[in-house]
């Protein structure tokens, strides 16, 4: 999956599979983590929010399942 570098101090890339609804998540601390069911509309509202840290905090990392794959 291409990711794509963010603007945040904890967040390094981000990468969608639309055809799965798979969010992956690359961490500055290494860890690569897929969230599964997010909805496109969620990965666009990351790509565009101010603060990527809090947006993921607020709306993805307790709402959907996961699973690190790296």
């Amino acid at each position: 999956m291409q990711r794509q570098a963010v603007a945040s101090t904890n967040i390094r890339s981000v990468g969608y599979d639309e055809e799965d609804e798979i969010l992956e998540v690359e961490f500055h601390s290494g860890g690569v983590y897929h969230y599964v069911g997010v909805p496109a509309s969620v990965y666009e509202g990351l790509l565009t929010a101010r603060s990527k840290g809090r947006y993921f905090g607020d709306f993805i990392r307790l709402r959907y399942p996961y699973e690190k794959v790296r």
